[in-house]
């Protein structure tokens, strides 16, 4: 089983879905001290982990925010670029507003998180997993700025892990199809089904149509899964991108 003991670990989208299980996974296997990023600053402050616990509340979009946090990250073993948000249009009918804001936390946030992170690890080495997505892999209809922005992020995390292996930088993505987390209750089509049956049923109904596994993921499963690919379990993994899917891409 991997081991995180006396490792520092920085996670963005920390407070709440697959950020929120990973922190709790990486304190599980021991890492010593977590640098917890999110936007929702109440949320963060109510994130209990058993290890020291670094909270940042701030935007990932935000060059500055970076530049303020750059010296906590000072002996940064592992990142995981997990903040995100979702949305749903066609293109035709996609606001132009809307696609930016997408693009500017999935792709543009990422981007300056990673970055933040493989500074941090220039001559040390380390490893960092991004949170892509299934919707980067395979095209759907009203998917155009979240598709794409997941797309670019699993081709960016190719660039960083041939720019890093000489600094022994690992780089890794995780594209995960369905998960039961918090951001579906921005898509429309979910919420207006929640609120009929609920949010279990609906996540149910979704499953059952979208992978031949008829289920989606628990955060606590993909937070293990990134926490293999973090791990020296994976030492000879970097540019890769870990389809968790139940199928769904087949």
């Amino acid at each position: 089983m991997p081991q995180f003991t006396h490792r520092t670990a920085l996670v963005t989208g920390a407070a709440s879905g697959i950020g929120l299980a990973v922190a709790r996974h990486l304190a599980a296997e021991g890492a010593s001290r977590l640098i917890l990023v999110d936007l929702d600053s109440k949320a963060l402050e109510a994130v209990s982990i058993p290890c020291t616990v670094d909270r940042a509340a701030g935007d990932v979009r935000d060059e500055a925010f970076w530049e303020a946090l750059a010296p906590k990250l000072v002996g940064l073993d592992h990142a995981v670029v997990n903040a995100g948000v979702a949305g749903a249009a066609t293109i035709v009918e996609h606001g132009f507003d809307e696609w930016r804001r997408i693009l500017s936390v999935n792709l543009d946030g990422a981007f300056l998180t990673l970055r933040a992170a493989m500074r941090a690890m220039r001559g040390r080495g380390g490893s960092i997993v991004a949170t892509a997505s299934a919707a980067g892999v395979k095209p759907e209809p009203g998917v155009a700025a979240y598709g794409a922005s997941k797309a670019a992020l699993i081709h960016l995390v190719k660039v960083a892990a041939k720019e890093g292996a000489a600094d022994r930088i690992r780089v890794n993505a995780i594209a995960p199809a369905g998960v039961e987390t918090p951001v579906w209750d921005a898509v429309p089509m979910f919420a207006e089904r929640a609120a009929q049956v609920g949010r279990d049923a609906a996540f149910a109904e979704l499953a059952a149509m979208a992978t031949p596994l008829g289920r989606y993921a628990r955060p606590e499963e993909v937070a293990r899964q990134i926490g293999f690919l973090l791990s020296d379990d994976c030492a000879l993994m970097t540019g890769a991108t870990l389809l968790s899917d139940g199928g769904y891409t087949l």
